[in-house]
């Protein structure tokens, strides 16, 4: 194969350029300054050094290749276009455009090659560590001194904006102290921002920064070649630490007019500035979305050859898998997360006369269930005594050991929440993360995209209540629970007792298409006696009901949530000679999937005298209570002190329920 000489590089290079200009203008909107200038690196990286195959987008020893600065969506959808994947050059030309494979920020699921979904900045670099986890851990378990199936590298483009959020110092940290040396970071340092330099607000010292944190640093001219291919063929040799390459570039490299200014970063060019452009790199100023023969020539020849090593790849997988059909197991296990058909059946016991806060269950039944889930790992953000999240018997990721199946993600709430979603997209793990309650709105933007690129996260959030008791309002969630149940696609579980924190398990770990919150008590509840009241496994509807003092429409229904269950049931019981009916109802989203016919049967539409009993805002029960219902939950903060005797004050009782629901009954 004749080298890839330099020439051709820039002419790669600036095709990317002349493409991203085309794609922008053509839009009359997007970021064309970060392609741009980002081209000259993404040439050599693509055309020489990163391992993928468009003829096998999901080649599971892949190299994973993240856009964090999605903004500059143009570089990776033209990348992907002259590499060959399914995405036409007049997918280019509708960037942007309702239905079209180029949409705004790359978007995981949508558009063949695509990662991840970028946008948020800082999101894909917290993305990148997971997938770099990911792939250490892979290789623990399953690569040995004969054989390597697992042996690829995680890059990660990423500009200013990234490295100002917050979210990137957290995951930054924790990647060089795990000494994750598969992940190599290349920072765009072009100096500029929307509203003009960067000094406008910032006079750290990235380098220094990065050092601190345990990575190695290399500098270099962005548009040099050579020192490109240098650098990243160090990066390649380079063991013990991540690697942030800093790419000193000029934005909008090639506008004559808008180079090194903040007007090339998220505006188009202009009809006239883009003819300029094209001129000076030597392209044709009448051709849109113009690709010389040489360069499609140039990703084809690549393509070829990374085909040869996915082919090659495969046939030894195949030997080894022949040879060892217990391994081919376990890794079709791991990377198809197999679940076994008999689940439910390891569910631990609960004896009714010994409650238990609901966390305590969780972490119980995790260990129950863990043995069976080889691919089940996780861990909490400095809080697993707390959120009972530890897989016992099993040792911690530590820096440079990836065998285990216990995080420590540290005081990063945030970074733990968007390192699980890379991890998640990099495939070969399940992974749920812990922390209390009220800091979900910590995680909430990695919340987010998880719900927008469907992934099946589980989030374990303790300390679910006011009942949190002394630590008072700052760590005693009301809004939050309202706040997670807005969010499209994220299924909230909170479940009423021991044995429905059990079926809450099953019901995450076989949901697939989104994200699971489940949110547990730290205070004991009461064991519902499954013998004397419908199973817990009818959970999996979202609602049901779970006791009625007599048949038919009843006079008045009391709905309930998690710990109040308790009192809902002990305040229905007191309305001697009424038709009562108590539901539990552990998660709007699944009970919202039931058919009509079983919602109604749950929640009768002839009965409008509904209570609502929940330790939380009121925001948004109206759905279910209608306008002659009635609300006992917390629309105010709470407050410090014994958790029973908070419960007083805020009428969290079985006799104020009692008391309300005469009320209504008058």
């Amino acid at each position: 194969m004749t080298p890839i000489s330099n020439d051709d590089l820039l002419l790669a290079a600036n095709t990317i350029r002349c493409l991203s200009i085309d794609g922008v203008q053509a839009a009359n909107s997007g970021h064309p300054g970060l392609p741009m200038g980002m081209a000259d690196v993404a040439a050599v990286l693509w055309l020489k050094h990163l391992k993928h195959s468009p003829a096998n987008p999901q080649w599971p020893d892949r190299d994973r290749f993240v856009l964090s600065g999605g903004h500059g969506s143009m570089l990776i959808y033209s990348l992907l276009h002259l590499a060959g994947y399914k995405l036409p050059i007049d997918e280019l030309k509708r960037f942007r455009q309702l239905g079209s494979l180029t949409p705004g920020h790359p978007e995981y699921g949508h558009t063949e090659g695509v990662e991840t979904t970028t946008g948020p900045l800082g999101q894909g670099i917290a993305n990148a560590v997971g997938m770099a986890l990911a792939e250490r851990m892979l290789a623990a378990r399953f690569n040995t001194a004969e054989l390597t199936p697992v042996d690829h590298r995680t890059f990660v483009f990423c500009g200013d904006g990234d490295l100002m959020e917050g979210l990137s110092h957290e995951a930054i940290s924790l990647a060089g102290h795990l000494q994750l040396d598969r992940l190599v970071l290349f920072y765009d340092s072009n100096g500029i921002t929307i509203e003009g330099h960067t000094d406008l607000a910032v006079s750290d010292d990235p380098k220094k920064r990065f050092q601190a944190c345990n990575w190695h640093v290399i500098e270099l001219d962005g548009h040099d070649f050579d020192k490109i291919d240098a650098a990243i063929r160090r990066a390649l040799r380079l063991t013990g630490k991540p690697v942030c390459i800093i790419c000193k570039t000029h934005i909008g490299k090639g506008s004559p007019n808008k180079v090194d200014s903040h007007e090339a970063h998220g505006a188009p060019l202009g009809v006239e500035e883009v003819k300029l452009t094209k001129r000076a790199l030597g392209f044709p100023e009448d051709q849109f979305f113009y690709v010389p023969e040489k360069v499609y020539q140039l990703f084809e020849a690549r393509a070829a050859k990374m085909l040869r090593a996915q082919n090659q790849w495969a046939r030894r997988l195949k030997v080894w898998h022949a040879a060892d059909p217990a391994a081919a197991a376990r890794w079709r296990q791991h990377l198809n997360d197999e679940l076994p058909a008999d689940l439910e059946k390891l569910l631990p016991a609960c004896d009714p006369a010994k409650p238990m806060a609901t966390r305590s269950v969780s972490g119980v039944v995790l260990n129950a269930l863990a043995p069976a889930l080889p691919q089940l790992v996780g861990g909490s953000a400095d809080l697993a005594p707390s959120t009972m999240t530890l897989l016992k018997g099993s040792p911690f990721i530590a820096p440079g050991a990836f065998a285990g199946r216990n995080f420590h993600f540290g005081i990063r709430e945030h970074a733990m929440a968007a390192i699980m979603n890379g991890i998640t997209v990099h495939g070969g793990f399940r992974i749920f993360g812990g922390t209390f309650f009220v800091f979900s709105d910590y995680c909430r933007p990695a919340i987010r995209l998880a719900a927008i690129m469907k992934l099946p996260v589980v989030y374990v959030f303790t300390h679910d209540s006011f009942y949190v008791g002394e630590d008072g309002p700052t760590h005693e969630p009301v809004e939050q629970i309202a706040a997670l149940r807005c969010i499209p696609g994220l299924t909230v579980i909170r479940p009423a007792d021991p044995t429905e924190t059990g079926a809450a398990w099953i019901v995450a770990l076989k949901h697939k298409q989104g994200p699971v919150a489940l949110l547990l008590t730290r205070q004991n509840t009461a064991v519902i006696d499954r013998a004397a009241y419908p199973a817990a496994s009818n959970l999996e509807k979202g609602g049901y009901t779970l006791w009625q003092n007599g048949s038919g429409t009843p006079d008045l229904m009391i709905l309930a949530t998690g710990s109040e269950v308790e009192i809902a049931l002990a305040g229905a019981k007191q309305l001697a000679g009424v038709n009562v009916r108590v539901v539990s109802l552990p998660s709007w989203e699944l009970f919202a999937a039931q058919s009509q016919e079983y919602r109604d049967s749950v929640i009768d539409p002839q009965c409008c005298k509904r209570l609502v009993v929940e330790a939380g805002t009121s925001f948004g029960w109206e759905r279910y209570i209608g306008r002659r219902g009635a609300a006992l939950t917390l629309d105010h903060f709470g407050a410090s002190g014994a958790y029973k005797d908070l419960a007083k004050a805020f009428g969290f009782t079985a006799e104020n329920v009692a008391a309300k629901a005469k009320a209504m009954l008058q």
